[in-house]
C-alpha cells in the first residue's frame, strides 16, 4: 500500500498521530509506504516522523513542494484553510511512476481500524473513491456547477487510481477549473476535485471517512437534506460507520487538540499523541466556551434537526468569511 499526507511543520504532530496510528492499525501488511508531500516540514520534524516509521519496520518519503503559490498562474484564497491542503493536487506528478494507487489521508484523521479492504476497492473505472458530504452547503454545490442530483464529496480521504489519474491529465483539469473560479472557493481543494472530476468519482462507504459530528445525524435528516445520499450510502452503512468507523477524520471545531473539546471520537486521537515524540504537547486553549456552545448544538441535532440546520444555514458560511478575512 502506498499512503500519501500533505503537511505542513504546523501539522507535523497531526501528521505523527495519523501516521502512527496506520502503522499500529496495519501491522499485518507485508508492504506500506508513506509518501509525504511536504511544504516545509522541517527537519527535526521529519527526523521525528522517520523514528515513527522505523519503530514499525516502514518506510516514509517526503516529497517537498515548498512555493505553493508558484504552482497557481492567479491568485489564491483559500477562506482561512492551510493551503497545504492544495498538496493533494500534485500528487501524480510528484510520486514515482511506479506509484499507480494511492490512498490519500488528511493529517487530522486517526486509523482505527485496517485499511486493506479500503485498499482493495474496485473504483469501476473511476479516478478516484471519496466519501459523501451530504451536509454541504447547496449554494456550494451551485457555485462548482453541480445539480442537485450530483454528489459532493470530502476530500479527507481519497483512493486514487494514480495510473489512470496521470492517463487523463487530471492535475491539469483540477488547476484549470480552480484558475477559472477565480482561485475563490468555499474549501479550496475539494471544491476544485468536486468541479473539475464530476463524474469520476466513486462514493465509498462513509466508515473510512468518518466525521464525529455526524453521531448525532440521522440517515432519515442526511436524506432529507441531500437527497442523494440515499443513492450512495445504505442506513445500516452509516450506522456501521458510528459504531465501528475505519479512519475517523477530526473534520469541523471539535478538533482533539483543543482544550474543552467534547469530541466523541476524541480517545482515539489522544491515545495515539502519547506514543509519538510530540507527546505532552498541551492542548490548545481559548476556545472552551465556543466549544461547550457547539457540542450542545451536536445534542440538538438530535433532538431538533431543524434548528441545527437552521444555525448552520445562518453561522456555517459566516463563520468561514471570518476565518478568510482573518
Amino acid at each position: 500500500m502506498n499512503i500519501v499526507y500533505a503537511s505542513n511543520d504546523n501539522y507535523a504532530r497531526h501528521l505523527a498521530v495519523s501516521m502512527l496510528s496506520l502503522f499500529d492499525r496495519n501491522r499485518r501488511e507485508r508492504q506500506l509506504t508513506v509518501w509525504v508531500i511536504s511544504m516545509g516540514i522541517t527537519p527535526e520534524s521529519a527526523g521525528k516522523l522517520e523514528s515513527i516509521a522505523a519503530r514499525y519496520g516502514r518506510e516514509v518519503h517526503f516529497r517537498e513542494l515548498a512555493d505553493m503559490k508558484a504552482q497557481f498562474a492567479g491568485e489564491i484564497d483559500t477562506r482561512g484553510f492551510d493551503i497545504s491542503a492544495m498538496g493533494r493536487l500534485f500528487v501524480g506528478r510528484l510520486l514515482p511512476e511506479t506509484v499507480e494507487r494511492v490512498l490519500y489521508l488528511d493529517c487530522d484523521t486517526v486509523v482505527a481500524q485496517p485499511v486493506m479492504e479500503l485498499w482493495r476497492t474496485d473504483l469501476r473505472g473511476r479516478l478516484l473513491g471519496a466519501v459523501m458530504e451530504p451536509t454541504i452547503y447547496k449554494a456550494v454545490k451551485k457555485e462548482i456547477g453541480l445539480t442537485e442530483k450530483d454528489m459532493y464529496v470530502n476530500s479527507g480521504v481519497l483512493l486514487i487510481d494514480l495510473k489512470r489519474w496521470r492517463q487523463n491529465g487530471a492535475e491539469r483539469k483540477l488547476l484549470d477549473f480552480y484558475e477559472r473560479e477565480g482561485g475563490n472557493l468555499f474549501a479550496c481543494d475539494q471544491d476544485t476535485i468536486n468541479g473539475a472530476l464530476k463524474g469520476q468519482i466513486l462514493p465509498l462507504p462513509p466508515k473510512y471517512n468518518f466525521f464525529p459530528n455526524y453521531r448525532y445525524f440521522s440517515y432519515k435528516e442526511l436524506v432529507k437534506h441531500e437527497p442523494v445520499y440515499a443513492d450512495a450510502v445504505k442506513e445500516e452503512e452509516l450506522r456501521d460507520a458510528k459504531r465501528h468507523p475505519v479512519i475517523i477524520h477530526y473534520a469541523g471545531d471539535e478538533r482533539p487538540w483543543y482544550a474543552g473539546n467534547m469530541n466523541h471520537y476524541r480517545k482515539a486521537y489522544e491515545y495515539y499523541l502519547a506514543l509519538t515524540p510530540w507527546a505532552g504537547t498541551p492542548k490548545e486553549k481559548g476556545r472552551e466556551l465556543y466549544l461547550f456552545a457547539y457540542h450542545m448544538m451536536d445534542y440538538l441535532t438530535v433532538v431538533c434537526p431543524p434548528a441545527r440546520w437552521l444555525i448552520s444555514r445562518l453561522l456555517g458560511m459566516r463563520v468561514t468569511d471570518a476565518r478568510r478575512k482573518r
